[in-house]
């Protein structure tokens, strides 16, 4: 088990996530971050089925960066609520888990 994390977190436009993504990383919040257009979404919001076309990032961080970098995304995010959902790298490459410790440094 590793101390490592990815974030997922949608946006409404290409802007957005590019925007939240440009900035996690240069905080150093994010050692990378990938950006996925164009996908589809099916979700219960205010009682009723919706669907949005939305732009997916991908986030690889640490889990003692999350709690700003979810503090960041709400604040430059246009939802009201937005998805902001952590899971766990178990097992990596090495070199590539030190890479995301590095690039996390300030």
């Amino acid at each position: 088990m590793t101390d490592k994390i990815v974030v997922l977190v949608n946006c409404s436009t290409s802007d957005e996530a590019k925007n939240i993504g440009k900035y996690l990383v240069e905080q150093r919040l994010a050692a990378c971050v990938n950006i996925i257009p164009m996908m589809q979404s099916w979700y219960w919001w205010e009682d009723k089925v919706t669907q949005d076309n939305e732009v997916l990032i991908i986030i690889k961080t640490s889990r003692k960066k999350f709690s700003k970098l979810e503090k960041e995304v709400v604040r430059l995010h246009s939802y009201a609520v937005p998805e902001v959902v952590a899971l766990q790298i178990v097992e990596g490459s090495s070199n590539y888990l030190n890479w995301i410790d590095s690039s996390l440094q300030h």
